[in-house]
């Protein structure tokens, strides 16, 4: 026990886990402490499979409503694969950020998910010329304590400190931008958008994604990431940054320092759950290496095409101009869309990676190499792109969508999936063009709603 003295009275507290009376008050003792556990539970295989009728029901209502603008979709249930609600699902669709769902797909049958990327320092054709090799990976940092926005990524100053060692003299410094091809600002993006914080250009190398501001994730960006790369490390040298060119390496050149990105698994999660497009379209390059085409904008979008035809899904309709879904040009009917969704969701082994050429939803006993995607979309009011909506109003969703956003000046999609009120799990494509966001989002929240309120049977 206690004795606390105060003043001339002198007061005795007994252990809590005794009970004392004072003045007819009892004072038990505090009750046990418990702990949450959270708990993440497989739907019920019991739920009764919703109805064409019932969602035609539940989703009349908001489907017509004119802050969609052109509007189009498909829904379907995540058991049977069978598609149960439809508007427009064949139309060409602006889709935003929704592409990311094609091009980590496309990821996900092509690349093992612990692929990871190297950026080299070689030797230079020059005694103290070093050269800066990209390898297609922009997430390296310079922070001073190798924390920068990206979880996980290769340091700057491992770069230096092997350079260092090697014993090399360094006085001047070529970047090496040759492992991409082509353009690197894709057709249909807006030059603003590289102040604006959605995208730099597309170099082999950059420091945390081309952002000026490492730690900010719309900051404004660099227009020249490659070579500030290469600056950068100059200045951590101690050479002159005007000694800093764009250049090719010698072949054959030693090579003097070398650092690996994270595995692709949580590049691809940075990507869908942040909306990176900077980090899509380095993956639909690495997409594109794997199956020998050219690393640039248009190999990117073939290799896409080539692995998601081979998997059996139907592309009619889909025109792409990059990885990311930046571009105004790139079309895709919600049809495709839901379509990777639900065979993503399909029941079976999610951990099969047989990536045979047949229809992954051939057979639901082997599961789909795709299932990893469902992890890698944000969680309605909870993170990344959904973190501040279904907060507010209507916020039955809240906890229960999870999808990829997607969001330009002309357009905004919602992709997904859902546990409706049965427990049933239904995948989703809304798509809504000729809107502006402010406008077009809480529409397209309000149908996702009516799909998790939905018992649908």
């Amino acid at each position: 026990m206690v004795l606390v003295a105060a003043g001339s009275v002198a007061l005795i507290l007994k252990p809590w886990t005794e009970e004392f009376r004072h003045g007819g008050l009892t004072i038990a003792a505090p009750p046990a402490p418990s702990k949450p556990i959270p708990q993440v539970a497989p739907a019920p295989v019991t739920a009764p499979a919703a109805t064409a009728g019932g969602l035609a029901a539940a989703l009349g209502p908001v489907v017509g409503n004119p802050d969609l603008g052109i509007f189009a979709g498909s829904v379907s249930d995540g058991d049977s694969g069978k598609v149960l609600w439809t508007q427009d699902p064949d139309k060409g669709m602006i889709p935003s950020s929704t592409a990311k769902v094609l091009t980590t797909a496309a990821a996900l049958l092509a690349l093992p998910d612990d692929h990871r990327l190297t950026t080299k320092v070689v030797a230079g054709a020059t005694p103290g010329q070093i050269v800066l090799v990209g390898g297609g990976d922009p997430t390296i940092t310079a922070q001073p304590d190798g924390k920068g926005y990206y979880p996980d990524a290769p340091k700057l100053q491992d770069l230096v400190a092997q350079i260092k060692a090697s014993g090399q003299r360094v006085d001047s410094i070529l970047v090496d931008t040759s492992a991409y091809t082509g353009p690197n600002f894709a057709p249909g993006w807006e030059n603003s958008d590289i102040a604006g914080g959605s995208i730099a250009p597309m170099d082999p190398v950059m420091i945390d994604g081309g952002r000026l501001d490492p730690l900010v994730e719309y900051s404004p960006r660099t227009a020249t990431p490659a070579l500030d790369a290469g600056k950068k490390l100059a200045t951590e040298l101690g050479v002159d940054p005007a000694k800093v060119t764009v250049g090719a390496a010698p072949a054959g050149a030693s090579q003097l320092a070398a650092v690996q990105s994270a595995p692709l698994r949580e590049r691809m999660l940075q990507a869908m759950v942040h909306s990176d497009n900077v980090l899509a379209e380095a993956i639909a390059r690495e997409v594109a290496v794997a199956l020998g085409q050219e690393a640039s904008f248009t190999g990117g979008v073939a290799a896409m095409q080539t692995v998601l035809q081979a998997a059996g899904f139907d592309l009619n309709g889909l025109k792409m101009s990059d990885g990311s879904g930046l571009s105004t040009e790139d079309r895709i009917p919600p049809r495709l869309l839901n379509r990777v969704l639900t065979v993503a969701a399909l029941p079976g082994n999610a951990g099969s990676q047989d990536n045979s050429t047949a229809d992954p939803a051939s057979d639901k006993s082997a599961g789909s190499p795709l299932a990893p995607l469902l992890d890698y979309l944000p969680v309605a009011g909870g993170t990344g792109s959904l973190a501040s909506r279904y907060v507010d109003r209507d916020r039955e969703g809240a906890g229960w969508i999870r999808a990829k956003t997607g969001t330009l000046s002309v357009s905004s999609a919602l992709v997904g999936y859902v546990l409706d009120r049965d427990g049933r799990v239904l995948t989703f494509a809304l798509m809504s063009n000729d809107r502006p966001p402010e406008v077009s989002r809480p529409a397209l929240d309000a149908v996702a709603n009516a799909l998790r309120n939905c018992g649908c049977s």
